[in-house]
């Protein structure tokens, strides 16, 4: 699969101080968010070198409203404690992408009600209105909000690069399942060392593994 710079942007997942953050509502449950943080300084590096390159870079973050209303079997039935927490909550600090990742005035913010980045929000109109047929794909967490993500961008013809380091889980086994799911049938899997090289060529060819 071959990565232009000219149709493509980076797409970084839910870095919000919620799941990167050591007084996060994540790692209140106890949850190890060293990982996420980790990721989340490769996705950090990679924003400035597509900033540099000319390349878009879009962040999303999952955002509902105060009162859950808009949560739907999310917060009701699948994962009812995010509702009784007050989880992901407009207004509140966890929604909030961190000052340290540097979100520049050029760059796109968008929220989101659901875990993909396409559900409900602007990203598609985003995309066609400027040409991107290939997204370079960081973020947290592997198995939810990016494999959903990058399944419907894949569903939608458009190339899609996941950085293996630059994405991070709260749970190893579930990030290892996810990384195989997406690239046996939806993505490239590359570095994040390969992923810098091709932003700064303008193109890479990546082959199937």
């Amino acid at each position: 699969m071959r990565f232009h710079r000219s149709e493509a942007a980076l797409l970084l997942v839910d870095l919000q101080r919620g799941f990167l953050h050591p007084n996060g509502f994540v790692a209140a449950q106890g949850r190890d968010v060293s990982g996420c943080a980790a990721a989340a300084r490769q996705c950090c590096a990679l924003a400035r070198i597509a900033r540099d390159a000319g390349m878009p870079v879009i962040w999303t973050r999952h955002v509902l409203r105060p009162d859950h209303a808009d949560g739907g079997l999310l917060t009701t039935e699948l994962r009812p404690r995010l509702g009784q927490i007050g989880a992901l909550a407009h207004g509140t600090a966890d929604v909030e992408i961190p000052a340290e990742a540097g979100v520049e005035a050029g760059d796109f913010v968008l929220d989101k009600p659901r875990y993909s980045a396409f559900f409900g929000t602007a990203l598609d109109m985003l995309l066609g209105a400027r040409g991107i047929r290939a997204l370079m794909v960081g973020g947290v967490t592997t198995s939810m909000c990016v494999e959903s993500s990058v399944r419907d961008a894949a569903q939608r013809d458009i190339r899609t690069f996941v950085v293996r380091d630059a994405v991070a889980d709260f749970d190893a086994a579930r990030h290892a399942a996810s990384l195989s799911a997406m690239a046996f049938g939806f993505a490239r899997l590359i570095g994040a060392g390969a992923a810098a090289e091709a932003i700064a060529a303008g193109t890479a060819e990546f082959p199937a593994t």
